[in-house]
């Protein structure tokens, strides 16, 4: 069984569908029973239910972790 993908507050992930401005990369800004994303290009935020999100990731582009 494959390994979860992990990610924390500010990470920044790439979803599986682009965003419409055109960029599929995103900031995390709240995590909890829904997560908020804020996208890299345009500023545009969203937020859905955690479950959607681990579904639409695909993986994670840079963490603060590594900063």
């Amino acid at each position: 069984m494959a390994e979860p993908i992990t990610y924390e507050l500010q990470d920044v992930v790439e979803m599986k569908k682009p965003h419409a401005c055109g960029t599929n990369s995103w900031r995390i800004t709240r995590i909890g029973a829904d997560i908020k994303l804020t996208c890299t290009n345009c500023g545009r935020g969203i937020m859905m239910p955690r479950f959607d999100f681990n579904k639409r990731l695909k993986k994670v582009l840079s963490s603060q972790k590594d900063n």
